[in-house]
């Protein structure tokens, strides 16, 4: 199947979704000093001025897909793009600390929406053959936006702009924002919402703009999918039938944010700055970690199909909860800061090859087809909700203790081990059909 311009356009698009999706979400590390300083934060105001956009990122989660059912994903990512830049230039301009937080909860809107409609929208455009490698770049790209933003962070801090300093981290998103908004009017609109709206001959022309070899076939498989969604879409979530997967959803989801992974990545620089490092150093170090955390997903996803989905948890969980064991222990004692970073480091290599790895594709596999999408919105739901409850709390409990966090997040690491390991069923290499009898689906 050959490259065209309409695939290139549309990888583009994804990625760049992607990418301002992991930008946006961390690049608040690097601006917190001088946020700190400038409007005289309490430990309570820094988790609000973290955690409002994760409110944000809620709430365009759990609207993006019905409002992308009646425009259309291409739409509705127009106007998620229009809220990136919007939120980029608003911080940057605030007046006040009230100002900032509006802006930000804008971004968190456009980071939701963007985390549930770009891979949706890669889904449908692209043809068969290709869909699993376009879907993926979008993944891939929301950890290179998280090294990117760090390395921002760290360029940025060479110029010594003192209170200043945070504007510019948080408006150089504008560039990116507004490349991808501009990118979205160079694609079509994807042939499975054509379909579902009765354009049939413009969704039969854009599967054959985007390469599909058989386009005819695959216009028939869309109508036989979506003729097989109507049948099932009134199937409740709710119900025995459904208790274990729902289980697997949820616990997934908030294992995920109880490492801690998020509160590492959003207070890096503070983290770093408690255990006496400059600001500067503090900023490298967090390079150095998203550097590890885009090598390590790259392990991971070559993993996940040889050692299977439960393994990689397991090892992650041990490998994790011995990390923030350290990690503690370098706080409680006030000593051996030197391997500060190579604990964090060995906990991102760990998280990223296990939980990030898997998380998604575990929650898309426990599900039947018929209610597929609403358990992903429920193990999505969860992953966000404890994302923004550990974001707020997390600056106010390091204040009074500075390791009590990582004892926490190591000791939930050593629960997920055993709640893996008793309850977890192993995924890898069993149909779709096989699973649903595994997992008592009738």
């Amino acid at each position: 199947m050959k490259i065209n311009a309409y695939l290139v356009k549309s990888i583009i698009a994804g990625a760049l979704g992607g990418l301002l999706f992991g930008f946006d979400t961390v690049v608040i590390a690097g601006a917190l000093h001088s946020l700190t300083s400038v409007f005289q934060l309490t430990p309570r105001g820094v988790g609000i001025t973290v955690s409002i956009a994760l409110i944000g990122t809620i709430i365009g989660a759990m609207s993006a897909g019905t409002i992308g059912q009646k425009y259309g994903s291409r739409e509705t990512l127009r106007l998620m793009a229009v809220f990136y830049l919007v939120s980029a230039v608003g911080c940057a301009a605030a007046w006040n600390w009230p100002s900032l937080l509006v802006f930000r909860a804008i971004g968190g809107i456009g980071i939701g929406g963007s985390s549930v409609l770009a891979p949706v929208y890669l889904a449908e455009l692209a043809p068969a053959k290709l869909r699993g490698r376009l879907v993926g770049v979008f993944q891939i790209n929301i950890v290179i936006g998280i090294l990117l933003a760090y390395f921002s962070n760290y360029i940025i801090g060479l110029f010594s702009l003192g209170n200043s300093e945070w504007r510019w981290e948080l408006g150089v998103a504008a560039a990116p924002a507004l490349f991808f908004l501009i990118m979205l009017y160079g694609i079509p609109r994807s042939s499975r919402w054509l379909v579902t709206q009765g354009n049939i001959d413009e969704a039969r022309q854009v599967l054959k703009l985007m390469g599909a070899p058989d386009s005819e076939a695959e216009l028939r498989e869309i109508q036989e999918s979506l003729h097989f969604e109507k049948h099932t879409a009134h199937e409740p979530l709710f119900s025995r039938n459904y208790r274990l997967p729902i289980f697997l959803a949820i616990t997934i989801g908030m294992f995920n944010q109880l490492t801690g992974i998020n509160a590492i990545l959003y207070y890096s620089n503070p983290i770093f700055e408690a255990a006496g490092f400059s600001k500067l150093s503090g900023d490298l170090q967090s390079v150095m970690i998203g550097a590890m955390n885009l090598l390590a997903t790259f392990v991971g996803m070559s993993f996940i199909d040889k050692l299977g989905r439960k393994t990689l948890l397991l090892i992650g969980a041990v490998g994790m909860a011995i990390c923030l064991a350290g990690v503690a222990g370098i706080f409680i004692s006030n000593s051996h800061q030197h391997l500060l970073v190579w604990l964090l480091m060995g906990f991102i290599a760990f998280f990223a090859f296990s939980q990030g790895a898997v998380i998604w594709v575990y929650i898309s596999e426990v599900f039947p087809t018929r209610v597929r999408s609403k358990g992903q919105s429920i193990g999505s739901s969860s992953h966000w909700i404890m994302n923004a409850a550990i974001a707020f709390a997390f600056p106010t409990i390091a204040k009074h203790s500075s390791g009590a966090p990582f004892v926490f997040f190591s000791a939930m690491m050593v629960v997920q081990f055993f709640v893996v390991l008793f309850f977890y069923p192993e995924t890898k290499g069993a149909t779709l059909e096989q699973l649903q009898e595994q997992l008592g689906i009738v």
